[in-house]
């Protein structure tokens, strides 16, 4: 799919627009200021895949933990500043890939002087983040309430500010709960500017609901070739976040590598706990960086014709069970041993 051309920003060691691939964002949700906790954390994230990530930084002691937390991680770490704009300065100095802010809420002109003036100092990208529970008193007037018109316009506002200042290394986040006014906010907001677009459905719910809600606005959104770096924000562990967003951007063919699992949804004839072994395989893939489809079927009466698109393929029932390679068989054994032979003829593909 050719996407959106949007302007190249450079964050730490990752390029994101100007054609580069889609980053996958996520947030730590420890207390920065402990930087065991944090580090272990987002080191997690970085073996899931994760390829950006942003601590919160409410005080000094977040700030000043950045510099440790930066030298035992290997991605590019964002501050996430609200109200202080000192905590914006302290970030950047205790070396910030990126920071995040919204200018309307960082306090007078003065004081964001002072943070896009460190900030062309030393290069760092700002993204100027805008969601639907900021949205100013007087755009809330203009448009009868929260609209997409009004996130893009109090986001271009936004970004003038920092232009004005003479910078103009930035990304854009417009945020929504609501799925398709977030939707249509970055329609319109990609026909306006050529900055790059960090996307996500904020505020979107746990894992179960959050997925849902997520992989329908990022779907429509991405669909449309818009967006140069996402997060699934959801309610739960941030691991959740980097395996949801990799399905998604797998789902489009906007990124290839890692194993696609897919598994019939059971019915009478399933004589085996498919439910069990679909999880398991799921979880076993997770350690190949094949680009290979692998199914999981839950008789031997369809499963062979439903598994001939996929490269591998595991069937069971009454006992036995069956490993195909495109849809053809080519071992039968017990049932209790078909993980561990998908697992053997993984590990052969793999050399």
């Amino acid at each position: 799919m050719e996407r959106r051309k949007t302007r190249e920003i450079q964050i730490g060691n990752v390029k994101i627009g100007g054609g580069h691939p889609i980053a996958i964002q996520s947030m730590t949700n420890t207390k920065t200021q402990d930087v065991e906790k944090t580090v272990a954390q987002i080191l997690r994230l970085e073996e899931a895949g994760c390829e950006i990530i942003r601590c919160t930084v409410p005080d000094m002691e977040a700030a000043g933990a950045l510099a440790e937390i930066k030298k035992q991680i290997h991605i590019p770490l964002v501050a996430d500043i609200h109200f202080d704009y000192r905590m914006a300065v302290a970030a950047m100095e205790n070396g910030a890939d990126k920071i995040r802010i919204n200018p309307g809420n960082i306090g007078s002109p003065e004081n964001l002087k002072a943070v896009v003036d460190v900030a062309k100092e030393r290069n760092i990208p700002i993204r100027v983040g805008v969601n639907s529970g900021s949205l100013e008193k007087e755009l809330l007037e203009k448009y009868h309430g929260v609209t997409a018109e009004g996130l893009v316009e109090s986001a271009l506002d936004k970004v003038r500010m920092i232009e004005e200042q003479g910078y103009e290394n930035l990304v854009i986040s417009i945020k929504s709960s609501d799925v398709l006014m977030c939707v249509r906010a970055h329609e319109l907001i990609s026909e306006k500017t050529d900055y790059p677009l960090h996307v996500g459905i904020t505020e979107a719910g746990t894992v179960y609901s959050g997925n849902i809600k997520s992989a329908i606005g990022l779907g429509l959104i991405l669909h449309q070739r818009i967006g140069d770096t996402i997060r699934v924000s959801l309610t739960g562990d941030p691991v959740e976040e980097i395996k949801s967003a990799k399905q998604i951007l797998r789902t489009l063919g906007l990124r290839k590598g890692g194993i696609e699992v897919v598994s019939c949804p059971t019915c009478g004839r399933t004589s085996i706990d498919l439910i069990s072994l679909a999880n398991q395989v799921e979880t076993l893939v997770t350690n190949y960086s094949l680009d290979i489809k692998v199914a999981v079927m839950g008789c031997v009466v369809n499963g062979p014709g439903e598994a001939r698109e996929a490269d591998l393929g595991i069937c069971g029932g009454k006992g036995e069970g069956l490993i195909l390679k495109h849809g053809e068989i080519i071992e039968r054994v017990p049932e209790e041993q078909l993980l561990n032979a998908l697992k053997i003829q993984l590990d052969h593909w793999n050399r």
